[in-house]
């Protein structure tokens, strides 16, 4: 019966996940939990459809430059630099942080 409940579901919307397929159906009355929609989902093969990040996706025109710290010797501050870029999770899609 949940099975079905969440298929119902999911084709009005697909966007919804384990979180909020659980509580629309809490709101519907059932007694169920995130791990047992997940499952379920997961068996059914339904997985939400919304925007993933594009952060690892390469240029195949880009060259790639050698890793040039290979065999230097690091012996005072300043003398290498680094820097990292990742995405953060929001409630409406997601955000960039860049760290030098």
């Amino acid at each position: 019966e949940l099975m079905r409940l969440i298929d119902v579901q999911f084709l009005e919307t697909p966007w919804y996940g384990s979180r909020q397929m659980a509580r629309h159906l809490r709101r519907e009355g059932y007694v169920v939990g995130r791990k047992r929609i997940r499952r379920l989902m997961a068996k059914m093969g339904l997985a939400p459809i919304y925007q993933r990040p594009r952060t690892t996706v390469p240029n195949p025109e880009h060259r790639i430059f050698p890793y040039l710290l290979r065999d230097l010797v690091i012996d005072r501050p300043n003398q290498v630099w680094c820097a990292d870029i990742t995405y953060l999770p929001m409630r409406r899609g997601f955000l960039y942080l860049v760290a030098v």
